[in-house]
């Protein structure tokens, strides 16, 4: 039985969105177990039915504006670490947290462990495509890291291509570099020498690397897997989630804000509509999956509700399932001195 570790304090809508999110996604993951760590009185009195639930005493909370490094040593008792420790512990197979960024990569990075020869574990979220053969594409890093060496992008190709194969399925998965242009010497020493390092990788038969993707474009599906530092990935994130949420707004307040002839056509529309809501709606595919650790980490937005929480969970089965940690483990421990080269040059 998969047994998933759950910050249930962690997020704007803590705890009621975590645990009507959990009791969600109960109904279609019966091999679970959801091991919810806050306070067990404030917990049990939300809790419908505690059917494949188990209850975990943790007094301590960490804010979303805690310094996170500080928040992690301080507060031992807190329910983000102590899931966490659970799954260094063995008492758990995966986490998950709603709560503060940092915190969550830092206790992934310091209490779960990184995978001995990643060097930078990274952000990894799921967006969707427009175009292309995929409905959907990976991207990291989308915040982990805000400065990064030309090697650590390397890696991120890598990684991301294991998840879009493995979890995704998705074959021979086209991996793209995120630049301000699709030549191969644009961009400053860091994307040129990252270019240079993936297009190698790909000559060797390591990844499918298909060259620079602009951020314009990544809606469109110019590759399956979008490699970025962390800087320029989570501002690039932000901008399509805003861009997209605006886009709709403005739709619908033409069509309410306007005349009658403005409503009738909004109703004639109103299916094409929802179904242009639901693919721009990237919270259907999960949270970020902290990737490069020794288990399944996985963080959703703070503000997510019941429905993307239970979104989340059912995205961690699927990692699971996958056995991606290991295999990622196994793929770099094969190839170590390659990576490791690339480390030491770059």
């Amino acid at each position: 039985m998969l047994k998933i570790a759950i910050d249930a304090m962690g997020g704007d809508n803590a705890p009621e969105a975590i645990v009507n999110g959990v009791e969600q996604a109960r109904d279609e993951m019966p091999d679970v177990e959801f091991q919810l760590y806050g306070p067990v009185d404030q917990l049990k009195a939300l809790i419908k039915n505690d059917l494949q639930i188990k209850f975990i005493e943790a007094d301590e909370v960490i804010e979303m504006a805690e310094e996170p490094v500080k928040a992690m040593r301080t507060k031992k008792n807190s329910s983000l670490v102590m899931a966490a420790e659970a799954v260094k512990a063995g008492d758990a197979d995966a986490f998950f947290s709603a709560g503060n960024t940092g915190a969550v990569l830092a206790t992934a990075i310091f209490i779960v462990g990184r995978i001995k020869g990643v060097d930078r574990p990274a952000l990894m979220s799921v967006m969707p495509a427009l175009k292309g053969p995929h409905p959907v594409f990976v991207m990291m890093d989308v915040g982990a890291n805000a400065e990064n060496k030309p090697a650590h992008l390397y890696q991120y190709g890598i990684l991301g291509s294991f998840y879009a194969s493995e979890v995704l399925g998705f074959e021979t998965p086209r991996v793209g570099l995120l630049n301000n242009g699709g030549e191969p010497d644009k961009g400053d020493p860091l994307h040129k020498e990252a270019h240079q390092l993936l297009q190698h990788g790909s000559d060797a038969g390591n990844l499918n690397f298909v060259g620079n993707v602009e951020s314009r474009d990544l809606l469109q599906g110019p590759a399956d897997v979008v490699v970025s530092d962390g800087f320029s990935g989570n501002a690039t994130l932000k901008a399509i989630e805003g861009t997209a949420k605006s886009v709709l707004s403005v739709v619908k307040h033409t069509i309410v804000d306007g005349n009658l002839q403005a409503k009738l056509g909004g109703l004639l529309l109103k299916p094409s509509l929802t179904k242009a809501a639901e693919r721009l709606d990237y919270s259907e595919y999960g949270g970020a999956v902290v990737i490069g650790v020794k288990a399944p980490v996985v963080k959703t937005h703070g503000s997510s509700s019941a429905y993307e929480v239970a979104q989340t969970l059912k995205q961690i089965q699927k990692i699971s399932d996958a056995d991606l940690t290991n295999k990622v483990e196994a793929y770099v421990k094969t190839h170590k001195d390659e990576l490791s080269s690339k480390s030491e040059k770059k």
